[in-house]
């Protein structure tokens, strides 16, 4: 696989900024599956916003030990070489530290994102921001430290055991990769990210979770 083709699909899938939430503006790419992911232009970026929805069968607590399971991201989460939790101050927070395995001649990316899950007492609805912690470790000289990004999920319980799953990211992935390359390819790496997410969710390492910061 031509190996910028590669870096657009792998970085596009891990963050956003705070300016992509707003509801307006965006533009459906990909209907298929159940799986919807749209793209809007930002005002402070060249690159696109990315928001992916879908339902999946699972508790709000399964889908988020899932999201907070770091040592197997790589099984679904597209390109992930390595991804290594650093810190974790709280069962509802942690800091981790992933590569992203992108063929020569292009650097591999890392990022280093601080997680934080929340619930709102009324809806019920999980909330997990990811915040982009770029100096928390020295940087490797032969990977491409990724300096500018955020993530949200928001998880909202539906009924017979089903979640809906809102995603919105954006990133800047640094280095010499045109936006409008990034921008081509950017419904491709969460489509087939939340394919495997949906397999992912049911393995039974998940079965009795318990996560006494959410209520179901």
């Amino acid at each position: 696989m031509n190996s910028t083709y590669t870096l657009i699909i792998a970085v596009i899938l891990c963050f956003t900024t705070a300016t992509a939430f707003s509801q307006n503006d965006w533009a459906l790419k990909t209907d298929k599956e159940g799986i919807k992911v749209y793209t809007k232009n930002l005002d402070n970026s060249p690159y696109k916003a990315v928001k992916t929805t879908c339902t999946v069968d699972a508790s709000l607590s399964r889908l988020t030990a899932v999201l907070l399971d770091i040592n197997a991201t790589k099984d679904w989460v597209y390109a992930t070489k390595t991804c290594t939790v650093l810190k974790q101050p709280s069962p509802s927070e942690l800091y981790y530290h992933s590569e992203l395995a992108i063929p020569w001649p292009v650097s591999n990316r890392d990022f280093i994102v601080r997680l934080l899950v929340s619930q709102d007492a009324a809806t019920k609805t999980v909330t997990v921001l990811g915040e982009n912690q770029p100096n928390y470790l020295p940087e490797n000289k032969n990977v491409v430290r990724i300096q500018q990004s955020y993530s949200r999920w928001l998880i909202t319980p539906l009924r017979n055991g089903q979640v809906q799953i809102e995603y919105v990211l954006q990133v800047d992935p640094g280095g010499s990769v045109p936006a409008w390359l990034i921008n081509m390819f950017a419904t491709k790496g969460p489509f087939e990210s939340f394919q495997k997410l949906r397999t992912q969710v049911k393995k039974s390492i998940y079965d009795n979770v318990y996560l006494p910061f959410i209520k179901n």
